[in-house]
């Protein structure tokens, strides 16, 4: 028994060492050579798997820069510029820096401005009461305040305000991911550029009703009149549905568009305050121009004095008065002729 069990052994033993030496030569024969910048470029990159790069993972990334020509279209939205200059270095390559984006919520129906006619009482889910029904107020695009780009993000750069119902990001936790943007089932939320500042100009409204019912839904929804269309002079605001839309890559931030929007469905953040009119100068100003013109239609009295000599009015005063002297002085003479007569 003892030698069945010992020759059994021994069998399995060097039919495990052939198929080891089997499968040996066999992974040497199809091994597939990796580049080996591939684990340094991952060593780079943050490590946060958001899928923001469009790839389903920082290894997948780092395979995608390693295989590709250039960096023009490969970029990492958490790691930034300064995770990119690295990778380039890796690879030996030239890259670009780009310019910022951060995740902004297009939608700026508060309670204030949105009247409620009742009550989701369903899962707490916005894609599950965006299949449900349009929503509690009358704007059947805008925001439905469940939190499901909360979420997703994974940076905590969203939060619920309480008073106004809507999500708020962070721009300074912002990576520009796009988790909430594809977690939202309305399409409200995306990702922009940044301008200088960190400032930047958009339309928060997605309303594409006609202007009376959008006005009658929301107090600021975007009514499509097109004046911020006529005002923008550097092409950057379309009109589509009755919806304006700006162009972040094309707006220069002259807020020339805000100024004219009658609604304030276009929004400005970053700025400073805008400096009030002075009213007073401008009354001043009024005052003053009406007084010229009050001048110049009103005539000044003319001093004989100043007249030039030949401009004088003739002494008609003296001539006219004449005749009327000689006839007094014959008069006189009659008199004095009959008053002789008489005293003779």
């Amino acid at each position: 028994m003892s030698e069945v069990l010992l020759n059994s052994i021994l069998t399995l033993g060097a039919v495990a060492v052939v198929s080891a030496i089997i499968l040996y030569f066999v992974a040497q024969k199809f091994k597939v050579e990796e580049d080996p910048r591939i684990d340094d470029i991952e060593e780079a990159l943050p490590s946060a798997n958001c899928g923001g790069c469009g790839y389903p993972g920082c290894r997948a990334f780092a395979e995608a820069c390693a295989k590709a020509d250039n960096l023009d279209n490969l970029y990492c939205p958490v790691g930034g510029n300064d995770v990119m200059k690295k990778v380039a270095e890796i690879l030996g390559m030239e890259v670009q820096e780009q310019r910022r984006q951060v995740a902004v919520v297009r939608c700026a129906g508060s309670y204030e401005h949105r009247e409620h006619h009742n009550v989701y009482e369903g899962p707490e889910n916005c894609a599950v009461a965006h299949q449900l029904y349009g929503g509690e107020t009358d704007c059947h695009y805008g925001c439905l305040g469940l939190a499901d780009c909360v979420r997703a993000c994974d940076f905590d750069a969203l939060h619920m305000d309480e008073k106004t119902g809507l999500p708020v990001v962070d721009e300074d936790k912002c990576t520009a991911c796009g988790a909430c943007v594809e977690a939202c089932p309305r399409d409200i939320i995306e990702l922009r550029v940044l301008g200088k500042r960190d400032r930047k100009i958009f339309v928060s409204c997605i309303n594409e009703d006609p202007a009376g019912p959008a006005k009658k839904a929301c107090s600021v929804a975007c009514i499509g009149c097109g004046l911020c269309y006529d005002a923008c002079k550097f092409d950057a605001i379309t009109m589509y549905d009755n919806l304006a839309y700006i162009d972040d890559k094309k707006c220069v931030l002259c807020r020339a568009c805000v100024e004219v929007c009658p609604t304030g469905a276009i929004w400005e953040v970053n700025f400073p305050p805008r400096k009030p009119k002075p009213a007073k100068k401008k009354a001043a100003a009024t005052a003053k121009k009406a007084n010229e013109t009050k001048g110049q239609t009103t005539a000044k009295p003319i001093n004989i004095s100043d007249l030039p000599k030949e401009d004088k009015p003739k002494e008609e005063k003296t001539e006219a008065k004449q005749p009327e002297v000689k006839q007094d002085e014959n008069k006189t003479e009659e008199k004095k002729n009959e008053t002789n007569e008489n005293n003779n």
